[in-house]
């Protein structure tokens, strides 16, 4: 796909957007059936299903994904296909991209073994590698409109308030 296409493609969309600003509201979903027997879930989304479970630091086999490696998997999956429409836009030729997100979580926390221990991600850091001719103000202007663009990352800088709530089945 070139600029051309990706425009004419999002054209009919942005210009729906602007008309009816409530219909670019998007709803997303994800389900996770719990396996108590083997400490472990299903998740389940629009496009794929997932086994998560216990990471080996928490107890876990490590044979399943878990809530880290989906949560830096989502964040590297979401820059790296803006990284991809960024530079389409922007006519920049990527020969080779890729996007490493690498974080740190204190398994102390989630297992209550310190009460003091943060329980979830300290830090998030995420590489962006480029291989290509464009000068280095467009590579850094290319990393710039990513990071600006990118859901999850935007989601994780400005965490939205979480909500948990219960019902019977």
């Amino acid at each position: 796909m070139d600029a051309a296409e990706l425009r004419a493609r999002q054209r009919p969309v942005k210009d729906r957007y602007r008309e009816a600003p409530e219909s670019a509201r998007v709803p997303a979903r994800a389900v996770a059936v719990v396996d108590q027997g083997a400490v472990a879930c299903r998740v389940e989304s629009e496009a794929e299903t997932v086994v998560a479970g216990l990471h080996a630091a928490a107890g876990g086999d490590g044979d399943a994904a878990c809530s880290a490696d989906l949560l830096l998997g989502s964040l590297a999956a979401c820059a790296g296909v803006t990284l991809a429409a960024v530079a389409t836009a922007m006519a920049v030729d990527l020969r080779q991209a890729r996007v490493v997100a690498e974080g740190h979580w204190d398994a102390r926390g989630t297992l209550g073994v310190d009460k003091d221990a943060p329980v979830g991600m300290t830090d998030i850091t995420l590489t962006v590698e480029v291989e290509t001719d464009a000068p280095d103000e467009t590579v850094s202007r290319l990393v710039a409109l990513t990071e600006r663009y990118c859901v999850i990352a935007q989601t994780l800088a400005h965490p939205p308030e979480v909500a948990f709530t219960s019902r019977r089945a």
